[in-house]
């Protein structure tokens, strides 16, 4: 999908990280796990990441993240788009809860499930809605609580997950503005549908009908995914420039799903990426699923290092198999920040007073 005449741009980014910082240690402790600190970062390039705190739930993150980027935007939404793998019931959705809060009564909201690949995915739906007129300016939400469907004792998955919330606020405008998605690849395969999966919970096995002990922890088979998400993200990129007329000498900021440092240096070398093009924060958050995007786009050092108008690309995969790709201009928006408070929400005429980041 390559989009010449009028796109959606980025106006408006924020973010919302839980104060609770668990180190490799601290997971290791937690779960008894037969490995080291510095195993654990020498294989994945996770130091820490970020715990919700009891009672804390992915819409009062999704509700902090959206209230960021409403601030940082000085608009109210007409859409909400709520991207995760961790909602806050199997039925209903959040995303009209998280509208509900934010003071957006009566706008449409939905969430989307494409695992790590969401926040891609609803970026590129949302600019979809936009061209088509059926909506002004959407909120697209990546937000996450993996602590809640993480087996703390699983070596395969505990260290890797962290939860966080990013979010971007779109409007109509040309492409060669600053935040103009240019262009999208999106992709999947259900052949590999079981490599990252919760086993039990869902109509396949409901709880009630399992015979042994149901598992109602995320699974992941490591290794395989490792393959698909170098190939898949590597061949997504690929598309995508060739759509954008990009040549992978001219990008300025790669941003890959956050999963493992390894997987992202092993895609930006394929593509030709210079090493210092490259951003993210796995280090510091770990992997947040459908958050991790967003979460580096509203990074202030990622901000502090890139100008308005600079080629950028986004690729991420995820379970399902899932895969997506953008591409777009390095927004002029400055990134809001806002603490996750369960349950309680603000109203837009409060969230547009103050657009400074905080």
């Amino acid at each position: 999908m390559r989009w010449n005449d009028s796109t959606a741009t980025v106006v408006g980014i924020g973010s919302c990280l839980p104060d609770r910082v668990l180190d490799n240690d601290d997971v290791i402790a937690r779960g008894s796990l037969d490995t080291s600190g510095t195993w654990i970062r020498s294989r994945t390039g996770i130091g820490r990441r970020r715990y919700v705190p009891p009672g804390v739930s992915t819409g009062d993150l999704a509700v902090a993240a959206g209230a960021a980027a409403m601030r940082s935007a000085g608009t109210a939404p007409d859409l909400v788009l709520l991207a995760t793998t961790t909602p806050d019931h199997h039925c209903p959705a959040t995303a009209p809860a998280v509208a509900h809060r934010l003071g957006l009564d009566g706008v449409p909201a939905f969430d989307l499930s494409a695992v790590c690949s969401g926040f891609v995915y609803g970026l590129v739906t949302a600019t979809a809605l936009v061209r088509a007129g059926a909506c002004n300016t959407p909120l697209v939400i990546g937000a996450e609580t993996y602590s809640a469907i993480i087996d703390p004792h699983d070596r395969e998955t505990a260290p890797l997950f962290g939860d966080g919330a990013g979010a971007v606020v779109l409007r109509a405008g040309p492409p060669g503005a600053p935040g103009a998605v240019r262009a999208a690849d999106l992709g999947s395969d259900g052949s590999g549908d079981q490599l990252i999966v919760i086993p039990d919970g869902g109509s396949r096995h409901p709880p009630l009908s399992c015979t042994g002990p149901a598992d109602p922890y995320f699974r992941m088979r490591g290794r395989a995914v490792y393959a698909h998400a170098v190939r898949r993200m590597t061949d997504s990129a690929r598309r995508v420039l060739q759509e954008a007329g990009w040549p992978a000498s001219s990008v300025r900021a790669f941003i890959g799903h956050q999963a493992n440092q390894r997987i992202l240096d092993s895609v930006a070398d394929r593509l030709g990426i210079d090493a210092r093009h490259r951003y993210g924060n796995i280090g510091e958050l770990g992997n947040t699923a459908a958050a991790s995007i967003p979460l580096v786009l509203a990074d202030d050092r990622v901000h502090a290092s890139l100008e308005p108008g600079r080629r950028t690309l986004l690729t991420a995969f995820g379970g399902g198999l899932t895969w997506a790709s953008a591409a777009l201009t390095w927004p002029a928006a400055a990134p809001c920040h806002r603490p996750a408070s369960p349950g309680t929400g603000s109203s837009p005429a409060h969230l547009l007073h103050d657009r400074s980041p905080s």
